[in-house]
């Protein structure tokens, strides 16, 4: 007898598997999970498989490979309901390093045959070839956000997921401000919530795991860091381009400072 329980899918693509070990560390709440949904396909979990439809997809990784594009495609017509976690797959992740460059000097440089190589111009999120109804940011993702978002969608909710700045979460935890005390160079003004102002609280400044928060002023933070904190072209450029490269408002304010572009 088939069961009525919802079918929950992890796919991944190119990443380094770190959000599905974080989704694989809720233990004791992934095994309460387990028990109102089916977890079909989780490859890093199990060997054992169904086939979809699946209610749930959670997505890691960005695109990179023509074999990438054909399969997202074929995830998205299996999935009801598809959600993309961690930076690869909402942003592009570390590899879209390649977008600000030549990947084929690249692969030249790093692989001996580079003519076997089958590779995308471009590291792309996943809702740039798919539709997506949810993303999940951070590099890793937090694994109770996941608990959060597959719960919501259990019950028919909205998730409650933190869209302001890493800097409310500074102030939230009694943290001092690291650029005011020490002249610490931060990116938390313009990064989303979601890690607790980890680094802060050491304190380091924030290199942008989260990725943008909803509403950025990068250019006035990057203005802050090159006038007022005396942070050099070149090291601006490289805190842009970490984990969330090629999401947009770092992206585009890295490139207005490239100075190998001008």
């Amino acid at each position: 007898m088939a069961s009525a329980r919802p079918a929950l899918a992890v796919w991944k693509f190119a990443s380094c598997d770190g959000c599905q070990l974080q989704v694989l560390s809720l233990e004791e709440h992934l095994l309460e999970l387990a028990e109102v949904v089916d977890v079909a396909y989780f490859l890093e979990a199990s060997s054992a498989t169904a086939d979809g439809p699946y209610d749930v997809s959670l997505v890691e990784g960005s695109i990179t490979t023509p074999e990438d594009e054909e399969r997202i495609a074929e995830v998205r017509a299996a999935s009801r309901t598809l959600i993309a976690i961690g930076a690869c797959a909402t942003a592009g992740g570390i590899q879209a390093l390649r977008n600000f460059a030549d990947v084929d000097a690249f692969a030249e440089a790093v692989y001996a045959h580079p003519e076997y190589l089958s590779t995308l111009e471009d590291s792309t999120p996943i809702s740039e070839h798919v539709e997506v109804e949810y993303e999940l940011q951070g590099c890793p993702i937090d694994r109770m956000q996941v608990l959060e978002v597959v719960s919501a969608l259990l019950q028919g909710r909205r998730p409650n997921i933190p869209t302001h700045s890493v800097c409310m979460e500074c102030k939230m935890a009694g943290h001092t401000c690291v650029m005011v005390a020490h002249g610490t160079p931060c990116l938390g003004p313009v990064t989303n919530a979601g890690c607790g102002a980890l680094c802060p609280g050491f304190p380091r400044g924030c290199y942008g795991c989260f990725g943008p928060a909803e509403t950025t002023t990068t250019g006035s933070l990057a203005a802050w860091l090159r006038h007022e904190m005396g942070v050099s072209q070149r090291d601006l450029v490289r805190s842009l381009r970490t984990y969330n490269a090629a999401a947009a408002p770092f992206a585009e304010e890295s490139r207005r400072h490239d100075a190998s572009r001008a």
